[in-house]
This record gives C-alpha cells, sequence and structure tokens, in this order.
C-alpha cells in the first residue's frame, strides 16, 4: 500500500506529479524538473523529503555503537555537528548511507534513506547485545523538508530567532521555525547548493511548509529536480550507485572509512585494500549528444564492455549528458564510449563535481 507523506494534500494542492518512491507517493515534479533546478541553484527551492527514516540512538555507549555499526569515527565530530558516513556489512559492502547528528556525548540522530529503513533497523537492533544503548524509531512522527539554494537563508531568517550565518556546513541549531518549536535546522543537504534541512514533527509539517512558501521567494521542487542536482556534484544514490554488493572503498566512501576503530567489515575493507581494488566509481561527461541513463553499457575504444552507468541524466547546467559508474581500476584512457540504445557516444572520464561554484551560480536561458 502507497503511502503519503504529510505533506501529501498540499502537493495535490500544488498540481504535482506524483511517482511512487521507496514504498511513498512523492512529487517528481511541479511545473517542471528544469525550472525546479535552475530555482535551486540560483535561489531557493523546497523539497518535502519526509521519506527519510530518522533513529534516535542514546545511552552511555551510544558513541561506542555507532563507532562499531558505522564506518566513520564518531569521535570527530562534537555536539551540534553532524557527520556522513555508512553502514558496512561484514564483507564490506554497503547497506546504507546515513547523516548522524550529534546533540550531546550521549544522543544521537541517524538518518537513513526511506527504502532501507526496516533493513537497517533491523541490523542496528541485531547488534545492540553489548552496549548500554537504547533506540527508537521516529521516521512515523518526524517530517523533513529541505530549503536548497544560494537564498535559502534569507529566505528563513525572519521566520526563526536563530542566527543562521552562525550554522557552520554540516552543524545545526534547535529552535523555533515560523512559531514552531523545537525545529532542528541543520546546514545540510543533497544539492550542493547550500541551504538547510529542516526536522518538525510530522503534526507541524503542514504549518512549516506554508510559511516558507508564503515568502514568495521559494520554488517548490520535485525528486526529479534533486536527482539532477545530486548528480551534478557527484553525491551517491543508494541503490544505483552503490548496494549491499558494492565495496565500499571502490564507491568512493574511503575518506569516511576510518580504520583507527574496530568496525563491521574492517577486516574486509582492509584485505580489498591491500590486494588492490578491481574497479572505481568515476565520472562521465558526454562531449557528443545523447543521455546515459543508469544500466547503459560502457565500452573502450574496442568495442570491450568494461563497465556500466550506474547514474545519469542530462545537466541543465551543463546542457550536456553526465553519468556515475564503475571502470576497472587499471584503465587509464581518459575517453569511453556509453552505448546509448545503439549509438556509441564519446564521453571524457572526470572526477566528480561535474559543475564548479561559479557554473552553478551562472544565469542561463
Amino acid at each position: 500500500m502507497e503511502r503519503h507523506t504529510p505533506l501529501f494534500a498540499r502537493h495535490q494542492a500544488l498540481g504535482a506529479r506524483m511517482v511512487d518512491f521507496a514504498g511513498f507517493a512523492m512529487p517528481v515534479q511541479y511545473e517542471g524538473i528544469r525550472k525546479e533546478h535552475l530555482a535551486v541553484r540560483q535561489a531557493a527551492g523546497l523539497f518535502d523529503v519526509s521519506h527519510m527514516g530518522e533513529f534516535i540512538v542514546e545511552g552511555r555507549g551510544a558513541k561506542a555503537f555507532l563507532n562499531y555499526v558505522l564506518a566513520n569515527d564518531i569521535g570527530r565530530i562534537k555536539p551540534y555537528q553532524a557527520q556522513y558516513s555508512y553502514i558496512p556489512n561484514p564483507e564490506g559492502g554497503v547497506k546504507d548511507d546515513l547523516i548522524v547528528y550529534q546533540f550531546d556525548a550521549q544522543r544521537f540522530m541517524l538518518v537513513v534513506n526511506a527504502a532501507n529503513v526496516t533493513k537497517d533497523w533491523d541490523w542496528l537492533t541485531q547488534h545492540i547485545q553489548d552496549f548500554d544503548v537504547h533506540l527508537t524509531d521516529i521516521s512515523e512522527d518526524t517530517a523533513l523538508l529541505a530549503l536548497q539554494g544560494p537564498r535559502a537563508a534569507k529566505v528563513l531568517q525572519p521566520l526563526t530567532p536563530l542566527d543562521l550565518g552562525k550554522i557552520a556546513f554540516y552543524h545545526f541549531a534547535v529552535g523555533d521555525v515560523a512559531g514552531i518549536p523545537n525545529v532542528i535546522v541543520a546546514a545540510t543537504g543533497y544539492t550542493g547548493a547550500g541551504g538547510f534541512e529542516l526536522y518538525v514533527n510530522a503534526s507541524d509539517a503542514e504549518r512549516l511548509w506554508d510559511a516558507v512558501m508564503e515568502t514568495g521567494e521559494v520554488t517548490p521542487a520535485g525528486l526529479g529536480a534533486r536527482e539532477l542536482l545530486r548528480l551534478e556534484m557527484g553525491y551517491l544514490l543508494y541503490g544505483n550507485d552503490m548496494d549491499e554488493h558494492t565495496l565500499a572503498l571502490e564507491a568512493g566512501l574511503g575518506w569516511v572509512t576510518r580504520f583507527n576503530k574496530d568496525f563491521i567489515g574492517k577486516t574486509a575493507l582492509l584485505k580489498a585494500k591491500s590486494e588492490g581494488l578491481k574497479r572505481r566509481l568515476r565520472g562521465m561527461l558526454v562531449e557528443d549528444k545523447g543521455i546515459p541513463r543508469h544500466g547503459y553499457p560502457v565500452v573502450d575504444e574496442t568495442g570491450q564492455n568494461i563497465g556500466r552507468v550506474t547514474s545519469g541524466g542530462h545537466s541543465p547546467i551543463l546542457q550536456k549528458g553526465i553519468a556515475l559508474g564503475y571502470l576497472p581500476s587499471n584503465f587509464s584512457s581518459k575517453r569511453v564510449f556509453v552505448q546509448i540504445r545503439n549509438k556509441f557516444v564519446q564521453v571524457k572520464v572526470v572526477k566528480p563535481p561535474f559543475i564548479t561554484p561559479e557554473q552553478a551560480s551562472q544565469k542561463t536561458s
């Protein structure tokens, strides 16, 4: 049965085109993906991402527990900081990627992908026996709005006494927003455009959405725009760019893998690292016409299949096709080909992000 977020009625009233995503009816677009994408890059856009899952982890053993089940080092952050991490499996694969928010030394919030809420919950609860820690699933009671774009702070500041200028990247504060108490205002997001993610009680979601929209300075944006925004930045999408069978190091997650501690999957990842990785996730920029899509084959100059596209689309900023995909680690050529239907389109292997801050902010016709 399809589920609804607390903002479903607002999306219907705005005439959004709804699609099924991770079991939820979600807006893919309102007035058009391109318009919404550019609004976020150049001004401000508002997303409903209330389908995401939230777990509270609390207790004297919270840090020890999280350091065991997550690859990143919780000791590297302080209260009111956030951290990107992932849940490794014993084989070094990725069960999920997530963001951890620390309230204090004994209380944290994990924000997990919507499709993985049940799987993550089951996995985490299997490993709490040896730790003085308690888990609570607050997903049903929590709504998440993402106000993203270079003008996000100017839009939000009149609605809150919090000094948004003092919330550094990957930090957060808790306070009143639009008269609603205890809103978590986090300088995080999935667009690379700056802005905030707002965690609020589900019963207050419509009130917060209305207050932001009534400023008249925000464009509602759907999952279609969010997908292209994250792809332009080279951000990974769970299920496409990584999964249980993907070695985290192959996916480029070495920067959040801390081998100075014990964690599930450490042995497998160290073994893979010492033996050498067989493939790596790369960026690909189309040099001709064509839009690469998930699953399209990647071939070398001889026509030999050397990989596949994991995520692909058309960048409204670059006006070109862009993609992520796995290529052999020892492959040195900067040019390969993606098979788009019956045509082989040349692409340049590049390191994401695909766009610079200057390109992101420039006006396009």
